[in-house]
């Protein structure tokens, strides 16, 4: 296992990575005694996950699981046969119900005989994701990509590949210990309180440890990338962007700026405060290109996809993401009365107010 002291910043606003490398594939750091991280392999642009083990007595409880594949089963069996050796799980926390991090659940739980922790919101948002398959889901995906302007071809594809990532876990528990927002958890000799929000899930899980400053911010804090924050069709009115600049805002005024910050993705860094003003004035700006784009003419999401993820040639992953997120900015901002919606011939169509 290597290690790094880490210092204070040198001031409020701070934006500062005290690791400049993360853990390669088969090492653990530790950041603070007691508190390992270990980073696993993903198979698509986000190409990784961290993973956070926390001293719990005899053991260490486990912050997330990774993707339900081979290659993630490997990745562990080469860790708990090399720095993790003799090392026992005491418990699963799973931070929410995405397949990078609650995909090998299933095996983690039966290899450690340990129980798994999670909203209950998460945990029945991934049961939902395991049983997501039927025909009349399907079908209610179709219209949903259908009512946004996504042609027939499209369609198909995004619901093949684009979705296939979900199928990407383990058989989940059928038992799980729930955690909500507000409570206390001690693990080993730390006691966290428990923060969700919405956005990027629906009640994302995250852990603030008061005496150590330590917040371990799942995905709704990312390092240097914004958290995904979609809409789909399962609730297609669903304001996930307002949900998501809210948690943000709380977050801002409940948690001191110079707390260290272990992000589900990126590199741990301090400067919290600052790289929320970050995020939320990227998501100010996608509704800016929205605004501008629907003033004159009004625009489907499918023509808006263009002007906002303008930097990359999307794959049918990464168009089913930006497909998502893209409604999640026009929801909110009829929410807030910037835009007005009208069906024509059964698509929805934007206009700027």
């Amino acid at each position: 296992m290597s290690s790094k002291t880490d210092t204070a910043p040198s001031s409020a606003e701070a934006l500062r990575y005290p690791w400049e490398q993360h853990p390669g594939p088969e090492q653990v750091v530790e950041v603070r005694p007691g508190v390992l991280w270990a980073r696993l392999k993903l198979p698509f642009r986000l190409n990784h996950v961290n993973i956070y083990l926390l001293a719990d007595g005899d053991g260490y409880a486990m912050i997330d699981a990774g993707f339900g594949n081979e290659e993630t089963i490997e990745a562990w069996t080469k860790l708990f046969d090399g720095p993790l050796k003799g090392v026992t799980i005491t418990r699963l926390i799973v931070t929410h119900s995405h397949p990078d991090h609650v995909g090998l659940a299933g095996w983690i739980v039966e290899r450690f005989n340990c129980p798994l922790v999670m909203s209950q919101v998460e945990y029945l948002q991934s049961v939902y994701h395991q049983n997501r398959g039927t025909e009349e889901r399907r079908e209610a995906q179709r219209l949903f990509f259908r009512r946004h302007g996504m042609d027939e071809s499209l369609t198909e594809k995004l619901l093949g590949r684009g979705q296939d990532y979900l199928k990407r876990v383990s058989v989940l528990p059928p038992s799980y210990r729930r955690i909500s927002h507000g409570d206390d958890v001690v693990i080993g000799t730390r006691r966290f309180k428990v923060i969700t929000g919405g956005g990027h899930a629906l009640d994302q899980v995250m852990l603030y440890c008061a005496d150590d400053k330590l917040f371990l911010s799942a995905d709704q804090v990312l390092s240097k990338i914004s958290p995904n924050v979609s809409v789909w069709a399962v609730e297609p009115d669903q304001n996930s962007l307002g949900e998501y600049l809210a948690s943000l805002a709380s977050l801002t005024t409940t948690l001191p700026y110079d707390v260290l910050v272990l992000p589900g993705h990126g590199v741990p860094f301090y400067g919290l405060k600052t790289r929320i003003k970050q995020l939320a004035d990227h998501h100010e700006e996608r509704c800016r290109l929205i605004a501008e784009a629907c003033r004159e003419v009004p625009q489907t999401s499918r023509a808006l996809v263009p002007v906002v993820f303008n930097k990359h040639v999307l794959d049918e992953h990464q168009m089913g993401f930006a497909a998502g997120e893209l409604v999640a900015h026009v929801n909110y901002m009829i929410v807030e009365g910037r835009l007005t919606a009208e069906m024509q011939d059964g698509v929805l169509q934007f206009r700027t107010t």
